[in-house]
């Protein structure tokens, strides 16, 4: 029987945020589709959090699906592999939707492909064991992970083996799994949890095996009850419990999610480890289960396609490196009527300039936006109204820090935690004045002076 919250010592909500329309409905009774393989995938040697990689192949070098290109050398950083069998061809440099302009290895598809039904099935298909599980020893399984370049697929791409490596000083008791993906439009890791829940329960066993947790809690908003009635099917006789939060963003971010759980908070410039706790998404759960059992590195991820300006919202399963514009293309192309691309979702996302940039480890959508879907107003003089600061989810002082960003007033931006904004985009949507508060605050910690 899995566990309700009355069993948990949350309360299934946190303080403040805010309830935007989550749009699902584009994308959400979209099963998950193999995108084709393209003819070219550019692989950017730095998709993740910490230190790029090093290339380790050579220009018209042949390579197997899966064979390494770029190797990481530091401890936060992970490795990344082809998608596809091909030639490289010379390293380069892509821009990233983030702006950043990092290099990257490209692939001309050469010879047989694995595709199809046949790749979803190599990737989340068969059986994933729940018990015996004890042949696998911490150091394998975060060598595994390591070795398969797997990072945090909810987007904030953070190495996942350095999560998985034991901290002596700060033992974990419980992993709780993100399954919440409460960016409004985004469905991936929803058509994940109903259509392949056995690789994520597996996955969710090996990485608290890893880090000593007794318990495994996956907590998914109750505004998917399907995903909840699938994986506490999956979850049956194996000891870990389904937790059903309050819908309400952003309940994705680990410093919501643990205390809506487990009432436990995360102090400002802390880590979850710091109150006994490792948060994986659901997706990198399954990333998990393939790296340790099957050998395979992470060289896919599911996209979800959606919006009102885009042909067909899809789900697809997409090779890291290939196009936005070929996913964009594969679900029919943009209507007439649409007036913005971005990476993600409306709240996080990044706007596209261009639509040739390569899906990454971190990439979990691409929401077209009509002109109606945009609020078209100027920027006005901010009043004091603490709109700003009533839906913080960390009870920051938004207006303060990105007034501070904007005016490179480093030592008031410190002052007021810069570095500890999530950049939810909660003050955004909630500012009368317009005031592009997030973007400010991304700047600022872009520009901000090192201690």
């Amino acid at each position: 029987m899995a566990a309700t919250l009355k069993d948990l010592p949350g309360t299934g909500s946190f303080a403040r945020g805010i309830h935007p329309e989550d749009r699902k409905i584009f994308a959400a009774d979209a099963a998950i589709e193999v995108a084709p393989t393209p003819r070219d995938v550019i692989v950017p040697l730095h998709q993740h959090t910490g230190a790029p990689c090093e290339v380790v192949v050579k220009n018209r070098q042949s390579v197997s699906m899966g064979e390494v290109l770029g190797e990481a050398e530091a401890f936060v950083s992970a490795p990344v592999h082809t998608p596809i069998a091909g030639k490289v061809a010379r390293t380069g440099v892509v821009t990233l939707p983030n702006g950043r302009h990092v290099a990257a290895v490209p692939v001309r598809s050469d010879g047989d492909q694995l595709e199809g039904q046949d790749l979803f099935e190599d990737m989340f298909g068969g059986d994933w064991p729940v018990t015996d599980l004890d042949g696998h020893s911490a150091d394998q399984i975060v060598d595994a992970v390591r070795r398969a370049g797997i990072v945090g697929m909810g987007g904030a791409a953070f190495p996942t083996h350095v999560k998985l490596t034991p901290n002596k000083d700060k033992p974990i008791d419980v992993l709780l799994i993100n399954g919440s993906e409460c960016e409004p439009y985004l469905t991936a890791d929803y058509r994940l949890m109903m259509e392949a829940p056995a690789p994520i329960i597996t996955g969710a066993l090996l990485a608290a095996r890893a880090i000593g947790a007794e318990r495994i809690v996956i907590a998914i908003e109750d505004n998917k009850p399907r995903a909840i009635g699938a994986m506490e099917q999956a979850v049956a006789g194996t000891g870990v419990e389904i937790a059903g939060v309050t819908t309400r963003y952003p309940m994705g971010g680990e410093r919501q999610l643990i205390p809506a759980v487990l009432d436990r908070e995360v102090p400002t410039g802390g880590l979850p480890l710091d109150v006994g706790v490792v948060v994986l998404n659901v997706g990198t759960c399954a990333a998990v289960a393939r790296a340790v059992l099957r050998g395979k590195a992470l060289t896919h991820r599911i996209v979800t396609v959606s919006g009102s300006g885009i042909e067909y919202p899809k789900n697809l399963l997409a090779p890291i490196g290939i196009s936005y514009q070929e996913l964009i293309d594969h679900c029919g192309g943009l209507r007439s009527s649409a007036a913005r691309v971005l990476s993600g979702g409306p709240m996080m996302g990044f706007s596209l300039g261009e639509l040739d940039a390569p899906v990454t480890k971190g990439t979990s959508g691409i929401t077209v936006l009509t002109q109606d879907d945009l609020i078209d107003q100027e920027e006005t003089p901010c009043v004091r109204c603490g709109r700003c600061v009533d839906v913080c989810p960390l009870n920051l002082v938004p207006t303060k820090i990105a007034l501070a960003a904007r005016h490179r007033d480093w030592d008031l931006a410190r002052q007021y935690h810069i570095t500890a904004c999530m950049e939810c985009g909660c003050c955004a949507y909630a500012c009368p004045a317009q005031i592009p508060l997030v973007q400010l605050v991304r700047m600022g910690k872009a520009l901000l002076p090192r201690p």
